[in-house]
């Protein structure tokens, strides 16, 4: 371990021990190998099997909140639980933008399992870099708040011009200038060989289509990254906190996308409130920033950040629910005419 982790895992702020920091990557490292083993044979899986694991890492960040509430009180379990609200809700369009590459790449519904294992595994590794730089941004100044609040209003922004314009989240494997340049290094095969990422072809070694799709969805974490990590930060400053948050919301991606898979689509409003959310964030970050030089600025309590977002997300899950029905009652009216005429 560096120094300059050392510094930031046992800086005053967080409840990061030496100890809680081993216990807690072991935990994740155990919780990954087991993933890989399962996904070693590649099979379809079943809706049972899925929700099985979604309750399961569901209940671990509750029991690891409970934990957190017990030994260092409940303002920090809030600001877990809100920094987990946050970052599972913006983990379902990483579930959506996982969808579209599986599909772009034709991954087999066997292989998903595993690209998706790869892909957050890439995740969790790139969030654990943006954590540690994000702490040594803030450890050098209050203008590190400002700019992670920049950041999410700017993003904030994009997602409202884009769901105003009706444009969707499309992905053109084409323009990956990290697939383009896999393409000019290596040959690749046209078909899949099964969970193998190399393979000898015509007596040269040569990658698979699934390569080309980890090394996709790999490219997509960096783009999330950016965005989680900072959002996270404006609900707690501790590292410790904004990586536990992180990894219990990806560790259950895996199971959540066979369960979400029907409902993905589903959700239109989503990106109108993942917009409110980051921007409210952002504010909060500004907020606490000018907090810090001008005292009578307020600061949003955490306790209200948390109500905010999941008044947010249930919203746009009602309205996307009534929208659907909405359309699919118009849909219905042209057929009752058409069987009406006589």
């Amino acid at each position: 371990m560096s120094a300059q982790t050392t510094h930031i895992t046992l800086s005053p702020e967080s409840i990061g021990s030496p100890q809680l920091w081993t216990i807690t990557v072991a935990g994740l490292a155990v919780l990954l190998a087991v993933d890989f083993i399962l996904t070693r044979r590649p099979h379809r899986v079943r809706m049972g099997e899925a929700l099985g694991w979604s309750i399961f890492y569901l209940a671990l960040p509750l029991a690891f909140g409970a934990y957190v509430w017990q030994a260092f009180g409940s303002g920090t379990a809030l600001e877990f639980f809100t920094g987990y609200v946050v970052e599972k809700s913006l983990s379902v369009d990483n579930l959506f933008v996982f969808m579209l590459l599986l599909s772009a790449f034709a991954v087999p519904d066997a292989l998903a399992q595993r690209v998706l294992l790869y892909g957050i595994v890439g995740a969790l590794v790139l969030r654990a870099i943006f954590i540690a730089l994000g702490a040594a941004a803030l450890q050098s100044g209050t203008w590190a708040f400002l700019l992670f609040g920049a950041i999410l209003i700017v993003t904030a922004g994009k997602l409202v011009k884009d769901a105003m314009t009706g444009q969707e989240q499309q992905v053109d494997i084409s323009a990956m200038r990290s697939i383009r340049l896999l393409r000019r290094v290596m040959p690749v095969t046209d078909d899949y060989r099964g969970p193998h990422l190399i393979v000898r072809d015509g007596g040269r070694r040569a990658l698979t289509p699934l390569a080309l799709a980890i090394v996709a969805v790999f490219a997509t974490d960096i783009v999330f990254a950016v965005d989680s990590v900072p959002a996270v930060y404006g609900v707690t400053e501790d590292p410790f906190l904004v990586f536990a948050t992180n990894a219990f919301a990806l560790l259950g991606l895996r199971a959540l996308y066979f369960v979400l898979i029907g409902a993905l689509t589903k959700l239109r409003h989503l990106n109108h409130g993942l917009a409110v959310i980051l921007a409210f964030i952002g504010v909060k970050l500004v907020l606490h920033w000018a907090h810090g030089i001008w005292p009578q600025v307020p600061e949003i309590p955490t306790l209200a950040s948390l109500a905010v977002i999941i008044a947010v997300l249930a919203a746009v899950t009602l309205t996307s629910v009534h929208a659907n029905r909405r359309d699919r009652r118009r849909a219905a009216v042209p057929q009752r005419q058409t069987i009406a005429r006589p």
